[in-house]
């Protein structure tokens, strides 16, 4: 039975859809004021995988993620690069998507914008104010936290326990604004200089939950199957959610609410300050995606995973292997179409029902990889097969199979690298990529870089600030 951990009841429990067959998934997207580390990478790999195991068991699924298009570190980043706030969102927007396709992530069904979905944001702000749940402040509204009497429901977390400290958490300017220490933004009215739409509240912008809120509802309704995101979203975003939309609809937001867990670099927290950043882009140069993609599925996915260079060395290798099996079916050209192991797909789903259980999963795949390996080296180095082929194609057909949901197919095979690009155009490419940096234009220096890589050509930034690169391997 399939069946998922529900974060609100802190429990497994069995998935049935509000409408048979169909299955609505929310999904928080990125801020887009920087480019995604492999943290995002993490998160979005799992919903992605979400959402395929699910169109694999048969369901249609309708799959929703946003973009927080405006916000306080969207408008941070523009002031630093002295650059148009609607310029780094849009440069950034290009490189995620560059970045999901690097991992396989397929796009979801809809990406609505913040900036899109004014309307309705504002029309959920007029409703609560009518509901007494949020007042105006100085060009500001906002949510009275106290008159929601479920919060916390979400993360566990105590009104009381959340009240010690809140005032001293406090900017000058919130304390002036807020009635109580725990209300936050619905709507923040602009400072000098800034961005602003005109409401009846002010000339301002929209807060950061109100968002989710208005774009669940706008297209997908009041209540969705599967509400997801990173373990960090559940308080207070996930939190702040609840609150406004169940207050205004009366219903539940979500019957399930998923989660990831974070991810550490060398057993710490991924930190710029400590120079373990890293981003996807940055990671595809140094190992192949899927191989990013194989080791984040190893562990399950409410589970840390710990990136190291040992860990990214042994997915690479597990992941050439799975390549190796999957082109030496290619070369037989075994016939895709036929019966499939049904005792393996029987265990893997199992496992994949159990709460998305990919490490077991996987077992089952590395299982079928290990018993075509050893036929694929002898009929590499010109030995005879020792299996008959009718049983190859079956058990390739099934590897195939249960890697769909996985997302861990290969990709076609790379055209002969001399044909290319030439080593002038590469220069080029390089200068303009070093032209981009010393503007402080990371955003076109990383999509150089990753353009690049998409031909073969993997760029190494030396100490001294000079770049060479290599084809790769």
């Amino acid at each position: 039975m399939l069946s998922f951990y529900n974060t609100l009841s802190r429990r497994k429990e069995p998935f049935v859809p509000r409408v048979p067959g169909q299955v609505s998934v929310y999904v928080c997207g990125v801020t887009v004021y920087d480019r995604c580390h492999i943290g995002h990478g993490r998160a979005f790999v799992v919903w992605d995988t979400l959402r395929r195991y699910l169109v694999w068991r048969g369901f249609q699924v309708q799959y929703v993620q946003n973009f927080t298009d405006i916000d306080d570190k969207i408008i941070r980043r523009a002031q630093e690069e002295g650059r148009d706030w609607q310029a780094v969102v849009e440069d950034n927007i290009r490189a995620y998507f560059a970045d999901m396709a690097l991992l396989n992530i397929q796009p979801a069904d809809l990406y609505p914008r913040a900036t899109e979905s004014l309307g309705e944001i504002e029309l959920f702000i007029e409703t609560l104010l009518g509901q007494g749940l949020a007042y105006r402040s100085q060009g500001d509204v906002y949510y009275a936290v106290r008159k929601f009497p479920d919060y916390g429901k979400l993360s566990g977390k105590r009104l009381a326990d959340l009240a010690v400290g809140a005032s001293e958490r406090m900017q000058a300017e919130e304390i002036e604004r807020k009635q109580d220490p725990l209300d936050f933004a619905l709507w923040k009215a602009a400072k000098p200089g800034e961005p602003f739409w005109v409401t009846g509240f002010s000339e301002g912008r929209p807060g950061w939950h109100i968002e989710c809120s208005a774009m669940i509802q706008k297209h997908l309704g009041a209540t969705i199957d599967i509400h997801a995101g990173g373990e960090d979203l559940v308080f207070p975003h996930h939190e702040n959610e609840i609150a406004q939309s169940e207050a205004v609809h009366g219903v539940p937001l979500a019957n399930f609410w998923m989660h990831n867990a974070f991810i550490t670099v060398n057993g710490e927290k991924m930190s710029k300050s400590l120079g373990n950043f890293i981003t996807i882009a940055d990671a595809a140069t140094r190992y192949d995606p899927l191989a990013l993609r194989l080791l984040t599925l190893q562990s399950h996915y409410r589970t840390a995973i710990d990136f190291t260079d040992d860990s990214l060395k042994s997915a690479q290798i597990a992941w050439e292997r799975v390549e190796q099996v999957v082109r030496f079916g290619e070369e037989l050209n075994l016939d895709r179409a036929g019966d499939l192991d049904a005792a393996s797909l029987d265990r893997f789903t199992q496992a994949m029902d159990n709460d998305l259980n990919t490490p077991q999963g996987l077992a089952v795949v590395f299982e079928l990889v290990k018993d075509l390996l050893p036929e694929r080296n002898v009929h590499r180095h010109g030995g005879a097969l020792t299996v008959p082929l009718d049983q190859l194609a079956n058990s390739w057909r099934t590897l195939l199979n249960l890697l769909a949901p996985l997302g861990l197919i290969p990709s076609a095979p790379p055209q002969p690298k001399a044909q290319a690009l030439t080593a002038s155009v590469i220069e080029e490419q390089i200068a303009q990529r070093r032209t981009a940096k010393n503007a402080r234009d990371f955003s076109t220096a990383d999509r150089i870089r990753a353009e690049l890589l998409t031909q073969g050509v993997v760029l190494v930034d030396n100490p001294d600030k000079t770049t060479h690169w290599h084809w790769q391997d």
